[in-house]
């Protein structure tokens, strides 16, 4: 829950950021171009149960970041901008959205695909998940019907207005308290569906849950 004492996990990522910040702020003092290099695995950080999978896989080659290169540069900046919002999440065991982390400087990293890409590379660099940065994608399943439950804090209260959709939380480990009398669930594929359900006070008529992810279903959605 967002606010509580810092993981193990969380006090052993900090580590390697401050030792790796460290590493290149030592190499600028001694007039040395750091040079960071960064592993590419066939696959990384796309385990479903968010748990980190380096180890399950092969490196396929690497690549060197240095600011010798112009076209390096832009790239360890952005890097090293994500990474100190990255460290700050982890300080105050908060998380953010890769849309978030987007918005806090969309001048320099210009498009979102900037942003996902140095997140990617902190996982490489860091050996971990993004959940484990605590850095969460936007979530696009949406839920209505008979169905209460808290998260991280807030209350999701779908019953007090059967037909209003509400977004799936990202972090679905943390839901909590979960009240729910209805019969059956329905899960319909496209937004549209549902949009038509509750115009329809579908969930009026029946005891239900309706769920859809909006097209192809993302992980939240789906647990």
């Amino acid at each position: 829950m967002e606010g509580n004492s810092l993981s193990t996990h969380s006090s052993h990522l900090l580590r390697k950021i401050k030792e790796f910040t460290l590493s290149i702020l030592e190499d600028l003092s001694e007039g040395r171009s750091p040079l960071i290099f960064i592993q590419r695995f066939r696959i990384h950080c796309t385990n479903l149960d968010s748990t980190c999978c380096c180890s399950s896989n092969k490196p396929n080659g690497h690549e060197i970041l240095t600011f010798q290169k112009e076209s390096h540069v832009h790239r360890i900046d952005v890097l090293l901008r994500v990474l100190l919002i990255v460290q700050q999440l982890l300080q105050e065991n908060k998380h953010g959205s890769k849309r978030d982390i987007y918005y806090m400087h969309p001048s320099v990293f210009s498009d979102q695909s900037v942003v996902d890409r140095a997140i990617n590379d902190i996982c490489i660099l860091l050996q971990c998940s993004r959940h484990n940065l605590n850095v969460v994608s936007v979530g696009n399943g949406l839920v209505m019907g008979w169905l209460r439950f808290f998260e991280t804090g807030r209350k999701f209260d779908c019953i007090n207005c059967l037909n209003t959709a509400h977004t799936i939380p990202e972090l679905v480990e943390d839901v909590k308290d979960i009240v729910s009398v209805a019969q059956y669930i329905l899960v319909v594929e496209k937004e549209s569906v549902l949009q038509r359900l509750a115009n329809d006070q579908f969930c009026n008529k029946n005891r239900c849950i309706v769920i859809t992810g909006r097209g192809y279903p993302d992980v939240p959605t789906r647990r």
